[in-house]
């Protein structure tokens, strides 16, 4: 129930966020007397220094050996999102809802989530892990592929973008801090594990402050004017077709593949998540200070929020019948 009420506070926290910046724009849009983008750079290298810290190397060892179910998972997280958004491409390019479609391919290309996972797979008493190792390197791969998928689409979008800015950010912000958190566990991975918990909050202190930055900057420019109610309802009903869709395909393959009731369940809730961490610290590298930037995250936060709520409830569930059959 804790573990519940934490996930509901941080999604209210992530509303109170967006309401700030409605109200009050002007503390963090471009020409601001505040930092923001300074202090929201440094919590994004610190979020991946900690993380790198943090990493199980004996859950990464011991899980090498289920590649079966490694390889499902990363092809769900990297492959099989991307296949289901690609296709209709077509129908919204050179379009008023391009954007939006980009939003929703940004969504299909991040990495899984870490902790809320691990804590899933854990309730549904899945196999845990799996459920790290693939946590961990699904994380580790986003760096690379996130941009990868994005890169060809950003480039044909009416947004000037700038590439070698964005290649720095993506090397000094987020790959260097974790290079040097994982050649310094030895020293302070003990360190992290024992303010786990603390890193934790900092990392959603962060996460509102990206959100905060980055939709203070659209409503300042006043972007949300081109997205009608009715618009927002479709794009919330797509996010839950598009999770569905995930996790009926991954279960699909599960059974084909015979994978057992622990494996099952790792691959399906590993399968279909996605990070709001690394989302809104990748679109802050990605897209910088372009106003875009909160019609790009609103899919993302939409998505977090639906993912939490029915994996919990699925989680529950799954929990509950292992009990049952004692």
């Amino acid at each position: 129930m804790l573990k519940k009420l934490k996930v509901d506070l941080f999604v209210f926290a992530i509303a109170i966020s967006i309401l700030l910046a409605y109200f009050f724009p002007q503390l963090g849009a471009t020409g601001s007397k505040i930092p923001l983008n300074l202090i929201s750079s440094l919590g994004v290298s610190l979020i991946f220094f900690f993380y790198g810290l943090s990493i199980n190397y004996e859950a990464l060892k011991s899980g090498l050996k289920n590649w079966k179910l490694h390889l499902t998972v990363q092809s769900s997280t990297f492959l099989l999102f991307p296949v289901l958004i690609l296709p209709f491409y077509p129908l919204f390019t050179g379009t008023e809802n391009e954007l939006l479609w980009l939003a929703f391919l940004f969504i299909a290309a991040l990495p899984s989530t870490v902790s809320s996972s691990v804590v899933m797979v854990s309730m549904a008493k899945g196999n845990i892990s799996a459920a790290i190792f693939n946590a961990s390197i699904s994380g580790i791969l986003g760096i690379i592929l996130t941009p990868l998928w994005m890169m060809p689409f950003i480039l044909k979008t009416d947004v000037a973008f700038d590439f070698s800015t964005i290649y720095l950010k993506l090397f000094s912000e987020i790959l260097l801090p974790l290079i040097l958190g994982l050649f310094l566990k030895r020293f302070l991975g003990v360190w992290a594990q024992r303010h786990k918990k603390q890193l934790s909050f900092f990392d959603k202190f962060v996460i509102l402050l990206i959100i905060y930055k980055s939709f203070s900057q659209s409503f300042y420019d006043e972007i949300f004017s081109s997205v009608s109610l009715l618009e927002i309802i479709a794009i919330i009903g797509l996010v839950i077709l598009l999770f569905f869709s995930v996790y009926a395909l991954t279960g699909w393959i599960g059974k084909l593949l015979n994978f057992n009731r622990a494996d099952s369940i790792t691959n399906q809730f590993c399968g279909t998540k996605k990070s709001l961490v690394h989302g809104t610290v990748f679109s802050k590298a990605l897209f910088g200070q372009t106003s875009v930037i909160g019609i790009i995250l609103l899919p993302l936060m939409l998505y977090h929020a639906i993912q939490i709520l029915i994996i919990s409830v699925i989680a529950a569930k799954k929990g509950k019948e292992i009990k049952t059959d004692f």
